[in-house]
């Protein structure tokens, strides 16, 4: 049995950089939901801090259905 260490390890740091960045994406997205109900409780519109939480959802969508089209392809 041989095993490519090489790429064992770029398979790790490949899954470690994708869920810092998927679990960053989204808690940027719960603290801009939160952002606007702030925003809105003040008084203000919170639209900036929606779209925002709006743009880190789907970009997380993307990062999701990308990797499982990854795995069935």
């Amino acid at each position: 049995m041989n095993i490519d260490w090489g790429s064992l390890g770029l398979v790790f740091v490949v899954a470690l950089a994708s869920v810092v960045v998927l679990t960053s994406l989204f808690s940027f997205g719960v603290v801009g939901l939160s952002q606007r109900e702030s925003a809105r409780e003040a008084g203000g519109s919170g639209t900036g801090p929606l779209a925002g939480a709006i743009l880190c959802f789907v970009v997380c969508l993307a990062i999701v259905g990308y990797g499982i089209y990854l795995i069935v392809a």
